[in-house]
């Protein structure tokens, strides 16, 4: 009884390395197969690194910038900045309010009477204080090209919140495709738990073998509990970015792929310093600080306050009539108090404008420099991507197959079987990082050129990053 019984067992325990094997032969058939293969069994899908499926409620990363555009109250703040600004550009250039007087001239105190003198009279005046020449029109330009500035600004800030929802989104994808793997690799593992069970009760394995794969497991969902809150957290940031709000559907965040495109660092700098917004906010600045300057400058010299005055007299007491008067009067300031009051004014302006080109000169540096990392980022990250492709992720399902066929008829033990399979699910999460990786470089380097950086490259137009893989 007890030999049928073990041979009962034995048989269980076979076919279920053998549903193992096939699980696993198949799946690496099936990974190096074009991803225009039709639908493959469940068995098979539990290793093989398969393109993403991209669920109905999948919002496309076009749709949530465009959201974005819509709902972000960064963007809608820097707009009414904008507006705000080009509202100043014509006051600044108009004349002051001209000024009304009316009141009683050259009254006697005694007798209170208007008739008894000859210069006592009712009078009306307006004056109007007028800028020496070219002042409105300096005043009007410095307020034009603080507008021009702060509208560069608003484009800034439009891409940067464009790079924030990008790099949320490719997270979002991450945290999703990692969830995928590792819950697809879970079900492997509780395979191999069962095989583990199965060899253990007949006498064939070691109970060492079946805590050691239960561990796994238990590692395993604690990991899956780190990535859903991950996933959770990173889908409210943007949900945040996109302005939503209340209870919104779940979004789904297929994942990018790789860009066809080389990047070059020549065309990219040189794109960055004509292109970036921030960079042509600040060379504004400085042109806006050299007009400034000159209106310092034309503060030496004086303004006008031109006067008209119209008096009205009243007849003399024999009823003889008295001709009425007015007057015209032009009067001046004088900016004597140059030392104390004007040079200091020009030096201070003269010091900001050295100061704007300095700064400007310094993002152009930080500028050029973070483009160079993020290209650095992104070709390492492409190349390891494509490593992970066609070298490592092959080899290492090959070295995968290979354990199960040995484990089988016992020539390797089951931790080289466990770590076996561990080792794949390490290198499909490191590939999806890679991809990610190189996605959010290029949202950075977009950022960076103030452009979509594939828009530069005619060839690449067909696919870009952070499109969804078909």
């Amino acid at each position: 009884m007890q030999t049928s019984s073990l041979t009962a067992r034995s048989r269980v325990l076979i076919a279920l390395a053998a549903a193992l094997a096939a699980a696993l032969g198949s799946g690496l058939v099936l990974a190096v197969e074009p991803a225009s293969q039709a639908a493959v069994p469940l068995t098979s899908t539990l290793v093989q690194a398969a393109e993403p499926v991209a669920p109905p409620s999948v919002s496309t990363l076009r749709q949530l910038i465009e959201e974005a555009l819509i709902n972000s109250p960064d963007i809608a703040a820097a707009a009414r900045e904008k507006e705000a600004a080009a509202h100043r550009i014509s006051p600044a250039g108009a004349l002051d309010d001209p000024m009304f007087e009316a009141g009683l001239v050259n009254v006697p105190i005694s007798p209170l009477r208007l008739d008894r003198e000859d210069m006592t009279m009712k009078m009306l005046g307006i004056s109007q204080r007028l800028p020496y020449p070219g002042k409105r029109g300096l005043r009007e330009a410095v307020a034009a090209r603080e507008a021009e500035s702060v509208a560069l600004g608003y484009l800034e800030t439009v891409n940067r919140v464009v790079r924030d929802v990008k790099l949320a989104y490719y997270d979002l994808a991450l945290a999703g495709r990692s969830i995928e793997i590792v819950e697809r690799n879970k079900r492997l593992v509780a395979q191999l738990l069962q095989i583990a069970e199965g060899r253990y009760s007949i006498g064939q394995g070691a109970q060492a073998d079946l805590l050691r794969v239960q561990t796994q497991l238990a590692k395993i969902d604690e990991d899956l509990l780190r990535m859903r809150r991950e996933r959770h957290s990173t889908q409210a940031d943007l949900e945040r970015l996109v302005g939503r709000r209340g209870e919104a559907a779940p979004i789904e965040a297929p994942m990018p792929v790789l860009a066809p495109a080389p990047l070059l660092i020549g065309a990219l700098s040189e794109a960055a310093l004509r292109d970036r917004p921030q960079l042509l906010g600040l060379k504004t600045l400085i042109h806006k600080s050299q007009k400034a300057l000159d209106l310092a400058r034309r503060d030496y010299y004086p303004d006008f306050d031109v006067r008209f005055q119209y008096g009205q007299r009243e007849k003399m007491p024999d009823g003889t009539p008295r001709a009425d008067m007015f007057s015209l009067t032009v009067a001046i300031n004088l900016p004597i108090w140059k030392k104390q009051k004007l040079d200091p004014r020009v030096a201070e302006v003269q010091a900001m404008r050295e100061q704007t080109i300095s700064l400007h000169q310094a993002q152009q540096n930080e500028l050029i420099a973070r483009l160079r990392q993020q290209v650095a980022i992104a070709t390492q990250s492409r190349e390891s991507a494509q490593l992970y492709r066609t070298g490592i992720l092959p080899q290492a399902r090959l070295a995968l197959e290979s354990a199960v066929a040995a484990y089988m008829v016992n020539k390797v033990d089951f931790r080289m079987l466990l770590d076996s399979q561990m080792s794949v699910l390490s290198y499909e999460v490191n590939h999806a990082a890679a991809v990610v990786a190189y996605s959010k470089a290029i949202a950075e380097i977009d950022q960076l050129v103030g452009k979509p950086v594939f828009s530069m490259h005619p060839a690449s137009k067909k696919v870009q990053p952070g499109t969804e893989a078909n």
